[in-house]
């Protein structure tokens, strides 16, 4: 064969892919989406517990004393009743599908150009687990961006505090929407305001790159293991288990970060910036005050991103068979 030839057929497959891909980034998109509000919406008092639990740096009056997990929650629903469990749910799964449809849109772009550029299969099996990392964390930055401003609205809706009478009963307190505290952060701050947390959010990059090379590579393992093609679809209970091991792995070590955006975030808080938080939190709880509501996000985290995943995958299989 000439290399003219030879040249043809590979601009024609380069045409091809190009033409086929945004298909693609389609499929993936709605089945994040699909995958990320599913969780979010069951598991939310896990997450509204883990974010009280985090800002609970027992420097300021203005809110709830907490003391572990069951006392969290108790002291949530006798004063604010068991819909307090549910402030900021809109946000957070309009966040969570956005942040997921968007990661997974993303993620698998790159993903795409890096095997095309490597000529490897277009499963992304050829890649490694430096890769992988590369593409989850340039995923990860652009997702960031575009959703930081959705989850400063949903720490702060989850930070709306019951006020309580003398009498230690709950007293009726009108809801602020989404929307409405949105403007109010606009108006207070303006782009400013819809930006905290954002460099604790991008160092936390690495927290999605750590889980996703390590769902990679679990998946690889798996098929190695049992003799499986690379592109063959996994029984349910693979994917939980891959799934569940990488975000375990993944919020062990970055969960910090996720305290740190926490408390930027706080809208009951003064904090100076991501320096002055880190130093504050060690000189006033010590080691310890960095891990605050870890429990709390490892029981929801986890079985959420399992059931992201399962969700994930079986809505990719399905959406790419039809």
């Amino acid at each position: 064969m000439s290399a003219n030839n030879s040249i043809a057929i590979n601009t024609g497959v380069v045409s091809t892919t190009t033409k086929l891909l945004p298909r693609v980034q389609y499929e993936h998109m709605v089945a994040g989406v699909a995958g990320g509000v599913a969780p979010t919406l069951i598991l939310h008092p896990f997450d509204l517990v883990k974010i009280r639990l985090a800002v609970n740096d027992g420097q300021l009056a203005v809110r709830p004393r907490y003391d572990g997990l069951v006392n969290t929650v108790a002291t949530i629903v006798r004063q604010e009743g068991v819909t307090g469990l549910y402030r900021g749910v809109t946000p957070n799964c309009v966040g969570a599908g956005a942040a997921w449809g968007l990661y997974f849109l993303f993620y698998n772009t790159i993903k795409s150009h890096m095997t095309a550029a490597r000529g490897s299969d277009a499963s992304g099996g050829g890649l490694g687990a430096g890769r992988h990392m590369l593409a989850a964390a340039m995923a990860g930055c652009v997702t960031t961006t575009l959703t930081n401003p959705i989850w400063v609205v949903k720490t702060q809706m989850c930070l709306q505090y019951g006020t309580v009478t003398p009498a230690g009963l709950p007293t009726a307190q009108p809801s602020n929407g989404m929307l409405n505290v949105l403007t109010n952060i606009y108006r207070r701050e303006g782009v400013v305001g819809l930006y905290r947390g954002y460099l604790p959010g991008i160092l936390n990059v690495s927290h999605g790159a750590l889980q996703f090379m390590a769902y990679e590579e679990l998946k690889r393992f798996y098929t190695e293991y049992y003799e499986l093609s690379a592109n063959e679809k996994l029984d349910t209970g693979a994917y939980l288990c891959c799934a569940a091991l990488s975000k375990l792995f993944a919020v062990t070590i970055t969960y910090p970060q996720q305290l740190l955006r926490a408390r930027l975030q706080d809208q009951h808080s003064s904090y100076k910036g991501l320096l002055d938080v880190i130093k504050r939190t060690w000189r006033y709880e010590g080691v310890r005050g960095y891990y605050k509501g870890l429990l709390p996000n490892l029981i929801k985290v986890t079985p959420a991103c399992a059931l992201t995943f399962v969700v994930y995958e079986h809505s990719i299989n399905f959406l790419l068979n039809k």
